[in-house]
C-alpha cells in the first residue's frame, strides 16, 4: 500500500525534477498514475525528462507537462502554481526537491551564499507557502515533501552554506507539519527527506560509474514511498556504506555537543576523537 495521496489522478509537482531524485521520483509518482509537472530550469532538460516521464505515465505525453521555474523567485513559483491549476486542477503532491552544492566557504563570496540559501531554503519555503493553501482547499490527502539532508543535522565542516540551507529546510519542514496538522480540515502533511549517499548529477564530481557506498535515485524514491505508506515524517535514507544505526549515532553526538557543553562539531575536533571513536562502537 501506498500513500492516498499517490494514488491515480492526483497531481504531483516535482521541483529539480529534470534529474536525480526529482526524475526517479517524477517516473515512479507516474507509474503510480499520478499526473506530473516537472519544474526545473533548461528546456532541452526538461523535454529530456518529460519523454522519460511520460514512458512511465498511464497516459503518456498528455498526463505530463514541464515548465522552467528559478524556485528562488517567489513570482515564478506562483506562476507554477496557476498553471498546474490550469493544465490539471490543482496540485496533490508537493516535492519541493530543487538543490545546488557548488561549494562554499565561511569567508566565500556573499553571491553564492545568497545562491545557495535562495535555491535551497527559499525554493522549499516558496512551494510550500504558495502551493500548500490551494492544496488544503482541494480537501483531499495531499503531501509536501522537502528534500533536506544529513548536512543540515550533522553539520560538518567544509560546506557552511549548504550547510545552514538545509538545517533551515529541517526546521521549516517541522514547522510545516505542526502547522498543517494544527489546520482545521487539512488533509495535507509535511515530510522530510533525507537522502544517503545517492550517485546523481550532484553527487558525481566527474565520475561515470556509480560508487560502491551509493544508492541509485530509483532505490531512494522507493524508500521514500514506503517509509511515507509508514507515515514516517523524517524519511531517514541509508545507503551502501552507512546504515541508520551509524546515522543515529552520529546525530546523536552531534546534539550532544550542546548536552554535554563539548566544543561544537566535536566530532571532528581532534581532543574528541577518541571518545567519539568508542561511542560509535558503543552498543
Amino acid at each position: 500500500m501506498s500513500h492516498p495521496a499517490l494514488a491515480p489522478d492526483s497531481v504531483a509537482v516535482i521541483t529539480g525534477g529534470a534529474s536525480g531524485i526529482g526524475l526517479a521520483a517524477a517516473a515512479r509518482f507516474a507509474q503510480l498514475g499520478l499526473k506530473i509537472c516537472i519544474a526545473d530550469l533548461g528546456k532541452a532538460r526538461l523535454a529530456e525528462a518529460a519523454t522519460v516521464v511520460a514512458a512511465a505515465a498511464s497516459d503518456g505525453a498528455s498526463d505530463v507537462m514541464t515548465m522552467e521555474a528559478d524556485v528562488s523567485d517567489r513570482g515564478q513559483i506562483q506562476r507554477l502554481e496557476a498553471a498546474v491549476h490550469e493544465r490539471f486542477g490543482g496540485t496533490d503532491v508537493l516535492m519541493n526537491n530543487a538543490g545546488i552544492q557548488p561549494g562554499s566557504q565561511m569567508f566565500g563570496p556573499r553571491d553564492n551564499w545568497e545562491r545557495i540559501l535562495g535555491v535551497n531554503l527559499w525554493g522549499i519555503i516558496n512551494g510550500s507557502q504558495v502551493f500548500a493553501p490551494s492544496m488544503i482547499a482541494r480537501k483531499r490527502p495531499g503531501l509536501i515533501i522537502n528534500t533536506g539532508s544529513k548536512q543540515g543535522i550533522t553539520t560538518p565542516p567544509g560546506d557552511p552554506a549548504y550547510n545552514v540551507a538545509k538545517a533551515g529546510v529541517k526546521a521549516f519542514t517541522e514547522a510545516l507539519q505542526h502547522e498543517l496538522r494544527n489546520t482545521p480540515a487539512s488533509q495535507v502533511s509535511a515530510h522530510l527527506l533525507i537522502p544517503g549517499f545517492v550517485f546523481t548529477g550532484l553527487t558525481a564530481r566527474g565520475r561515470t560509474e556509480k560508487p560502491t557506498g551509493a544508492w541509485t535515485a530509483e532505490q531512494t524514491v522507493d524508500f521514500m514511498i514506503e517509509r511515507l505508506a509508514a507515515n514516517d515524517f523524517y524519511i531517514l535514507c541509508p545507503d551502501n556504506d552507512v546504515p541508520r544505526k551509524l546515522d543515529e549515532k552520529r546525530m546523536t553526538w552531534a546534539m550532544g555537543d550542546i548536552v554535554e557543553n563539548r566544543p561544537p562539531l566535536s566530532r571532528w575536533h581532534p581532543d574528541y576523537a577518541e571518545a567519539f571513536k568508542a561511542f560509535v562502537e558503543s552498543e
